[in-house]
This record gives structure tokens, C-alpha cells and sequence, in this order.
């Protein structure tokens, strides 16, 4: 009788066979040699794979993991969310948590803060300190970032994203991505593609045109896989012209894996899956959450009843389905593994370290945008005998639970009371909440339980007494707020906000208002303040960054990432009535096309309440000197602008160049001007820097419908270099010959 050898020693041997013919390469060229050494692993254990084996590592084996090989030593993939920290963990089958001691964590900043850092480095720390804790908490694949264009301030997981514009989106995503990775943790960049609502998102079909999908909608993706080497994507719930996202013929297969050449996985949105000859042949890789539990109270749930389980193994062995759209499949799984939970030199993780905290509190202070600033209302000086009354009930409310599936559970959150108790210890800070919310649960809202009269009236008698007056208020993560599942239904402030801020304003003129969203809101109260601070959801550290804005301590460098319209007709996703959005009969059509955002804005004449890109300081800054490199450039020249940023008042501060592009006499519609290029740039008081922004000349391409294809059109085009885009210090004229 022959002495079998262990299937795992003989994987072993095949692995090690394989890394020593690719010695001599790897000496040559590491990185290039590096990749084919793990292609050459692969290759070697699919043969070892039963078809049964191959189909198991497709789909879920629990909510948040999927199968391993454990007799060829393969790892499961263990998953979490989310894009601004590692989820609590969650139970095995069903959506409770698990109730563990030891999975607090840090919270980040939501993204629309970093996006309104428009520091491309700080997005790099971010990821990395994110990745850390991923790593940390034993986490293969991190659930996010989230890059879905930011279309209309109803959508209830705009908070997630990194806005309106796809350049800025793009600039941002790619070193986020890389500081994740970097820690041997997939990034698993979503929704791909057009989830730019929460309401009906399983069922609403969207048509729009090939130029908005190519120009606003698709970048941040193509910059993720492209750029930032994304090792995974996560489909979308809804439809495009009328089939599924997660396992979508143009979408995944074309544009995604052929066009962009992705090698890494498809995961789909938890129950976005549908079919399985769609999943298996549109490039769907790995299935996640089609079923409710694997034990519950009907094994029509199992996780061998998923799409890419039972039903895929069938039509397999039918031939109904090639087995090379399984290897395909098998193959991605497994180089994520090599990526990930099967790499060597794969780091340890930290968590709630003070650097990961200290990350947290810099994206913050620098992701807050000063909107308004009468008569210097900020910053506020800590002295004896100042009374500040803070009132509002976002004041003390915990912004890091709630939400969906980004919901944290945070070692830590310092709330703005605490922040402002901390840092003002001279003056007398006083609260008073003068109004609830009840408590939401994922799609219901429970009434309040206090009188809200009540709640009014004291806040009104602290304000009567004290000197400045704090309003924190805003939006919260409640259902049909800030919050997946469903959008806003209103754009003005919630529980009766408005008529307190009036009624504020009548006992003291010294009046601030700490906006806390993830969305623009109206603002017919906006005469009324003196003081305007948007502060987004800052996560663990929120109050200390709040508190080092409000004192001074740090100066305000946000910028605003999308748009606030005045009124909500002007925005463009609302212009067109129910057909652009919500839809109707499921279905809308994007009939702004390429004008999203400020681009709408711009081009319609239509004055914002707030631009994109505007964000005030507590100093000064002028753009002299601007000009670029030349005047004609060929289709392969980079375009270089070059201005001088001067810091003309007393503190220290940073500015952000801002660099849009346009061209008149297209033979297109175009936007009247794109952000094309930026830099945050920092100065001490009297400070003088020079700069310069480079503008590929590709970059300046329309996609052409007719060709199906980009095209760069000769001719003069007009450079708008400013701080905002509404706030242009000057225009050049440049040429394409």
C-alpha cells in the first residue's frame, strides 16, 4: 500500500515549487516578479480545487465571511464595514451584533469631512490609520470607500461619499485606498455603480446618457482600480437600463474588468444579487447576504441556496455554465487571498492608538467648513465671566451610532459639550437640549418622549442670560435623515429647528450655529446667525475638533464638496420634477446629463446659497501672479498654472488653489467649468508661496457618444483659477492645437 501524503504538505510543495522558479525573475524585477508569483500559486492549487470547493469560495458561509479549503490550508475572507471605521462585529447569522467586549474601535470622520479637507494626504493617513485597525480587528476586506456621486441632498448615504464632483472624488479615493491596502487589508471601493439614492435602491432603474456615466458618475471608480489598485468592488443595488448593477454586461464586464483591466474581486451589496446565470456570467465574484440566516426558521436561506452556491454548482455540472467563468472567478478569490490573509510580510494592525486618534481629530479640524463669520463671530476667546449657552440636542447625541451599515461603536465620542467644557474652562458653559428626536431604528422613528415645549422654553431662558449662544443642531443618522435605507423627505432642518433658531435670535443677537450633516439643508434662518459652522459627523473625536475651531486654536481650512442650493428646486436632480428624481413607475432619467452639482449651477445661472469649493478662514488670502506655463499646447503637454498665495492677515492658515477648466465654443454641451486641479497650501502669517497646478491635456477630453470613446477637442479654452467656483481671482485663455 502506497503512504499518501497529506493534501496540505503537497500544497505546500506546490507553493514552494512555484516560488523558486520565479527566484531568478524576482531578483530582476521584485514587483513585476511579485505578481507573477502569485499567478504561478494559483495556478497551481486549481487543479488541487474539487468544483464543490470552487463554488464554495463564491458565496457567503456567513453574514460577513466566506468559506476557506481548510485541508489545503486556505483561509476564510472575513469582511466588516465600513468607509470611516471597523464595524462592531456582527453575529454569525443574523444582523444582531455579537455583543463582544473587545471590538471598540476609533471613529473616523465621515467622508464627506475628508472631502472637504481637499488634502489628498491626509486621505492617505486616513486609509492607512483605517487599514491599521481593520487589520487589527483580523479583517481581510474593509467595506469601502463609498464614491457615489453626490447628486441630491436627499440621499441618505451622501454622508458616506466624497461628493459632488468626480475629479475631487478621484484625487481623494486614490491614497485612501493605498493607505488601507497597505496594511494587507482589501479596500472594497462602492456602490459600482449609480446608487446616488437610498429610496427604492433595490428596484429603481436608471437611464442616463454615456457621457454622464463616462464623465461624472464613473472617474472615482476608474481612479480606484486604475490608480489606487483597488482589490475589490462592491456592485449597487439598483438597476441600469434595466439590468442589475452587481452582475451588469456593461458595467462589470466590459467597462470594469475588460476596459479597466480589474483583476481583483466583485462583491455584491448584501441581497444584491438576482440571478444566477447574471451573477456567474456578468462578473459577479463573491456573494454576499441573499439569504436572511443559514439556521433560522427556513433553510430556504442557507447559504448553499445562494445564487453562486447550490443553483451555480448545477448549471455547472449541466454545462449550462462553462467552468472557465468558475476558474475566472476562483482565481480572483484566491489572488485576494494572496493580497491579503495568505501574504508573508503581512503587517499586525493597531487600535485606539493616539496616532489613530490624533488622524481623526487632524481630518476633522481640517475637513470643517467656516460658512459664515459676521462681525468675527468665530472664533469665541475663553475668558472669565463669558457665559456660553450651547443649546440643542446634537450637542450630546452620539453621531456615530445609527445610520445603516456604517453605524460605529467607538472606544470613545466626545461630544461637542464635552469638546467646548474641555477646552473653555474659564467661561461658564451651559446646555439645554430645546428639542428631541425619538429614537430611530433602521426604518422607523419613534415620537419623542419629552415635552418639546418644555425643552424650548428652558432653552430660551438660558439664552436670555448668557453672552454667546451656541445652537448645535442639524441632521442626526435617523431614519429618513443621515441614514441608509431611505432618503430625507424635507430639505429644511427637522424637529421644529427652524422656529427655535427664531425664537433664539429674538432673546440674544449673539447667536452660532454648529451644523452637524452629511447633506446641504435650506437655510431661510441663515440672517438670523451671526456665526455659521458646518461640522459634518467627525466620529471619536468630534468635540475637541469642534472645540478647536470654535476657540481659535485651529484654523478653519474646509472647503465645501458639493453645493448648497438655495431652495431645492435648484438643484439639478430636482429641477425636472419626479421623472429625474425620485422616479416614477421605478424608473428616472438623469435629465441634468452632465450637469451635477455646482456644474449645474454655473452653467444655469442658478446663484447657490453656498458653492462648491467655498469655505472660509480667520485670516486673509489673495492669488496673484497667475498665469500658465504657455499658451498652446499639443494633446500630450501637461498644462502647468502657477499663481502666488499670499496670507494677508494675522494667524496661520491654509487656502486651497482651486483650478477649473472650460471651453465656450465646444461643439458639445459642456459645463460653463470643471475642477481639473487643486492644492491645499499652508502659511504662517504674512506668508508668501508659489505654486503650481499640472493639468494633463488628456484630462481635458469629452467622451464622444457617437465614437464611444474620449476625444480632446482643439482650440481655446478658458482656465478659472480661484478658491471656489464662484469666487474666480482670474481667467486665462490656453490653446489645443
Amino acid at each position: 500500500m502506497k503512504k499518501k501524503f497529506p493534501c496540505l504538505l503537497i500544497l505546500g510543495i506546490v507553493l514552494l515549487l512555484a516560488s523558486c522558479n520565479n527566484t531568478k525573475e524576482k531578483e530582476e524585477s521584485p514587483t513585476t516578479n511579485a505578481n507573477q508569483d502569485i499567478e504561478a500559486k494559483i495556478d497551481s492549487i486549481l487543479p488541487l480545487l474539487t468544483l464543490e470547493e470552487k463554488v464554495d469560495l463564491c458565496h457567503a458561509q456567513s453574514k460577513f465571511s466566506t468559506k476557506g479549503v481548510a485541508r489545503l490550508g486556505i483561509p476564510e475572507i472575513w469582511m466588516s464595514d465600513g468607509p470611516h471605521g471597523v464595524r462592531a462585529e456582527i453575529s454569525w447569522d443574523s444582523w444582531d451584533y455579537a455583543g463582544w467586549t473587545n471590538d471598540s474601535i476609533t471613529a473616523f470622520p465621515a467622508l464627506t469631512c475628508l472631502a472637504a479637507t481637499f488634502n489628498p494626504d491626509l486621505a492617505g493617513e486616513f486609509g492607512f490609520n483605517l487599514g491599521e485597525e481593520a487589520r487589527y480587528r483580523k479583517k481581510d476586506v474593509l467595506l469601502g470607500p463609498g464614491v457615489n456621486i453626490y447628486r441630491t441632498p436627499f440621499n441618505g448615504r451622501n454622508f458616506e461619499y466624497l461628493g459632488e464632483d468626480p475629479f475631487l472624488a478621484s484625487t481623494m479615493v486614490v491614497p485612501y485606498i493605498q493607505g488601507v491596502q497597505k496594511n494587507g487589508v482589501a479596500a472594497c471601493v462602492k456602490h459600482f455603480a449609480l446608487n446616488n439614492q437610498e429610496h427604492w435602491r433595490d428596484v429603481v432603474n436608471v437611464e442616463v446618457s454615456d457621457r454622464a456615466l463616462y464623465e461624472i458618475y464613473l472617474p472615482a471608480f476608474k481612479a480606484a482600480v486604475q490608480e489606487g489598485n483597488s482589490w475589490a468592488i462592491m456592485g449597487a443595488y439598483n438597476k441600469f437600463r434595466g439590468q442589475y448593477t452587481t452582475h451588469h454586461e456593461l458595467l462589470t464586464n466590459k467597462i470594469l474588468k475588460r476596459d479597466w483591466g480589474f483583476d481583483g474581486v466583485v462583491i455584491s451589496d448584501w441581497s444584491s444579487a438576482h440571478s444566477t446565470l447574471e451573477a456567474a456570467n456578468n462578473g459577479l465574484d463573491i456573494e454576499m447576504g441573499t439569504g436572511t440566516d443559514g439556521l433560522g426558521t427556513t433553510t430556504e436561506n442557507h447559504y448553499q441556496h445562494y445564487y453562486l452556491a447550490n443553483p451555480f454548482l448545477e448549471k455547472l455540472k449541466s454545462g449550462e455554465i462553462s467552468e472557465a467563468v468558475l476558474n475566472d472567478k476562483v482565481k480572483r478569490v484566491l489572488r485576494l487571498r494572496f493580497r491579503t490573509n495568505m501574504k508573508d510580510d503581512r503587517p499586525l494592525g493597531s487600535l485606539n492608538t493616539p496616532e489613530h486618534h490624533e488622524v481623526a481629530r487632524k481630518v476633522a479640524t481640517e475637513g470643517i467648513v467656516l460658512l459664515k463669520n459676521q462681525n468675527n463671530f468665530f472664533p469665541i476667546e475663553d475668558k472669565a465671566g463669558l457665559t456660553i449657552a450651547v443649546i440643542g440636542e446634537n450637542a450630546t447625541r452620539s453621531m456615530t451610532a445609527g445610520g445603516g451599515s456604517s453605524e460605529l461603536k467607538p472606544q470613545f465620542e466626545i461630544s461637542p459639550l464635552e469638546g467646548l467644557k474641555a477646552r473653555f474652562k474659564k467661561a461658564k458653559v451651559l446646555h439645554s437640549m430645546g428639542y428631541e428626536t425619538g429614537v430611530s431604528e433602521y426604518d422607523v422613528v419613534h415620537p419623542p418622549k419629552l415635552n418639546q415645549d418644555s425643552l424650548k422654553a428652558e432653552a430660551i431662558k438660558i439664552a436670555k442670560t448668557a453672552d454667546v449662544v451656541l445652537f448645535v443642531g442639524g441632521l442626526n443618522k435617523s431614519h429618513l435623515q443621515d441614514s441608509e435605507g431611505d432618503d430625507r423627505q424635507q430639505y429644511g432642518l427637522p424637529f421644529g429647528q427652524e422656529a427655535l433658531i427664531n425664537d433664539l435670535s429674538h432673546v440674544n443677537e449673539n447667536l452660532g450655529f454648529i451644523l452637524l450633516t452629511g447633506n446641504a439643508v435650506a437655510m431661510p434662518w441663515l440672517g438670523q446667525v451671526k456665526g455659521l459652522i458646518e461640522s459634518w459627523y467627525l466620529g471619536s473625536m468630534a468635540g475637541h475638533a469642534i472645540a478647536d475651531v470654535v476657540s481659535g486654536d485651529v484654523n478653519p481650512s474646509g472647503k465645501l464638496p458639493f453645493s448648497f442650493p438655495k431652495q431645492l428646486e435648484d438643484n439639478a436632480a430636482h429641477a425636472f420634477g419626479e421623472t429625474s428624481y425620485p422616479g416614477v413607475d421605478m424608473t428616472q432619467h438623469y435629465k441634468e446629463d452632465i450637469l451635477v452639482g455646482y456644474r449645474w449651477h454655473d452653467t444655469k445661472n442658478i446663484e447657490p446659497l453656498y458653492a462648491f469649493g467655498f469655505g472660509l478662514s480667520y485670516t486673509n488670502f489673495t492669488l496673484e501672479n497667475i498665469s500658465s506655463d504657455k499658451e498652446n499646447y499639443t494633446k500630450n503637454d501637461l498644462i502647468k498654472i502657477n499663481a502666488a498665495v499670499n496670507n494677508t492677515g494675522d494667524l496661520a492658515g491654509a487656502e486651497v488653489v482651486q483650478v477649473y477648466v472650460g471651453k465656450a465654443d465646444s461643439k458639445v454641451d459642456r459645463a460653463l467649468k470643471e475642477l481639473k486641479g487643486f492644492t491645499k497650501v499652508f502659511l504662517d502669517k504674512g506668508e508668501n508661496k508659489s505654486v503650481t497646478i499640472e493639468i494633463p491635456v488628456e484630462k481635458l477630453a469629452f467622451y464622444n457618444e457617437e465614437q464611444s470613446d474620449w476625444e480632446i477637442e482643439t482650440g481655446d479654452y478658458q482656465v478659472y483659477v480661484g478658491n471656489a467656483s464662484n469666487d474666480i481671482s482670474e481667467t486665462l485663455k490656453i490653446t489645443v492645437k
